[in-house]
């Protein structure tokens, strides 16, 4: 939808400078009379029965309506002579916008509409059309959340890089190890990831006729900050689980034994996180009103991701903790018998 309505009809008087000069007038001359005759500015005022009125020099409205009405208007030549408008100049009939809006301090017309696809995946498509049709002046610029992902949404990665980086080296410090922490967000990260943006990549019908547009989403500025939280959520489960499975370990238990205790103990607090997660963000999803756009992406990333990822999560970081973790039985083992020693 265009802010632009181009209906206002419009006719335009071209002086021919030539035909000016041909005559011995200036232009400076042409357009003080025609000032003078249309432009309806007052000049003085005169007392009459002790009220002021405006003495307004202007050629009859019955003398100015239409385009022939106007040629035949005299301007003031050399000599005093007087020289008819249509000698020197014509009309032109042009249909021109009703308003012209401004954006930048430029000319702007602003498009509006509703992404059916992902958000960047749209304004990347328009800024390759608009190069291929536009001419070379022309620039395009973008306003409110289409405005806020193409300012901020480069910086998604360096924070969602940054906030697996930090998470990982407080693991790494907490656990004196590197073994741990990757088991942690390789176990719980991608799989929460994939909950949330399979409802993101993919239009998922919603239950029922009222919710038809709940369950989907885009890629935008406030799903990517749901993405970014919800990496420190779901790396929660995880260190339940892990921490869990290292104090067995160093009980006695290997590796296989130990996760698979922890996994069955740990399930009651996982679920507990997981659900209270799910149940403060579903109010989210089905928002309306002002900003609901905004708080719907936020809460379709959480929810979904939280869940699939939890359910997930359950199965894959038992796999992985057995396959990378560091062995803490041998640790144990090997400390007892150097105390012993």
């Amino acid at each position: 939808m265009l802010d632009v309505k181009v209906d206002q009809p419009e006719y335009r008087l071209d002086i021919d400078r030539e035909k000016v000069a041909d005559l011995g007038l200036d232009m400076a001359t042409v357009t003080r009379d025609l000032g003078t005759l249309l432009g309806g500015g007052w000049v003085n005022r005169f007392n009459m029965d002790g009220l002021s009125y405006k003495v307004i020099p202007q050629v009859k409205r019955a003398e100015r309506l239409t385009p022939d009405d106007l040629g035949k208007l005299y301007i003031t030549g050399l000599n005093n002579t007087m020289i008819r408008l249509d000698q020197i100049a014509t009309m032109t009939y042009a249909t021109v916008p009703r308003s012209i809006n401004r954006m930048q301090q430029l000319n702007a017309v602003k498009i509006s509409g509703v992404a059916i696809q992902p958000l960047g995946t749209v304004l990347d498509y328009m800024d390759k059309e608009a190069q291929r049709i536009l001419p070379s002046n022309y620039t395009v610029d973008y306003t409110g959340e289409s405005r806020q992902l193409k300012r901020e949404g480069n910086t998604f990665l360096p924070a969602f890089l940054t906030a697996l980086t930090m998470i990982f080296l407080v693991l790494a410090a907490q656990y004196n190890s590197f073994r741990d922490p990757l088991v942690i967000l390789l176990g719980s990260v991608p799989l929460a990831m994939f909950g949330a943006l399979v409802f993101t990549f993919l239009k998922i019908p919603a239950p029922m006729p009222h919710f038809t547009d709940a369950f989907t989403s885009t890629l935008n500025i406030y799903s990517q900050v749901g993405l970014v939280t919800l990496v420190g959520l779901i790396a929660r489960n995880g260190i339940l689980v892990v921490e869990f499975a290292n104090k067995l370990q160093e009980e006695g238990l290997n590796k296989l034994d130990a996760v698979r205790q922890a996994s069955i103990l740990r399930l009651r607090p996982v679920l507990m996180t997981s659900i209270a997660t799910i149940a403060g963000h579903t109010p989210l999803i089905f928002a309306e009103g002002a900003g609901a756009e905004a708080r719907n992406s936020i809460g379709i990333v959480l929810v979904f991701g939280m869940a699939i990822g939890t359910v997930f999560t359950l199965y894959v970081l038992p796999s992985i903790y057995v396959w990378l973790a560091r062995d803490h039985h041998a640790d144990h083992a090997r400390q007892m018998a150097l105390e012993a020693e």
